[in-house]
């Protein structure tokens, strides 16, 4: 018992560490793919922050159309490493084959999840200062516009109100259950 009080704030600071970077490698590859202003002090950071490790991988590993591939990769390889080092500060072991399935699942929960918040936020925003401006609002805007477009066009506004939001987050909340929950399943064969 007295372990856990060791290795649970280790594994904890290690899942935080990665997980923030690996988010910032996210929110970079996404904000390439909607292809958001490269201008936007959010997007100069995540730029800057993520530059060291993507350069030397993008020598090696060529974009595949709009898809930053040397960005999956890195986002793969960090999620494994992160996983790998908290089973390792935990004591277990656990195959190469759990830890590759399960770091897709956990990228793609990472995916689903940044949407869901993007969607909250814009939601809340529209109501506390719509047309109101700042480099947050533009990633927010930029970030949601892909998911919430297509909804728009199925979902008529309704006196004004707009329900797209809605649909898209029950829709991302079903992705989550049919996708990455079998997933977590999947990476359980490979123990």
């Amino acid at each position: 018992m007295s372990g856990q009080y060791l290795t649970d704030p280790l594994a904890f600071l290690v899942n935080t560490l990665f997980g923030l970077y690996i988010l910032a490698v996210m929110l970079r590859f996404l904000l390439q793919w909607v292809r958001a202003d490269y201008r936007n002090p959010i997007s100069q950071f995540l730029i800057r922050v993520t530059q060291p490790p993507l350069q030397p991988l993008r020598r090696v590993i060529p974009p595949i159309g709009r898809a930053d591939t040397s960005a999956i990769v890195l986002m793969l390889l960090l999620q494994f490493c992160t996983l790998a080092l908290v089973y390792w500060i935990n004591g277990t072991n656990v195959s190469a084959g759990f830890l590759f399935v399960r770091s897709v699942a956990e990228l793609l929960n990472l995916l689903l999840n940044v949407f869901l918040v993007v969607v909250i936020i814009r939601v809340i925003l529209s109501w506390v200062n719509p047309g109101h401006y700042n480099p947050a609002i533009g990633v927010i805007d930029n970030l949601a516009e892909p998911v919430l477009a297509p909804a728009r066009r199925i979902i008529p506004s309704i006196g004004g109100l707009d329900l797209s939001p809605i649909a898209v987050l029950v829709g991302i909340q079903l992705i989550k259950m049919v996708l990455i929950m079998p997933l977590r399943d999947l990476a359980l064969v490979f123990l």
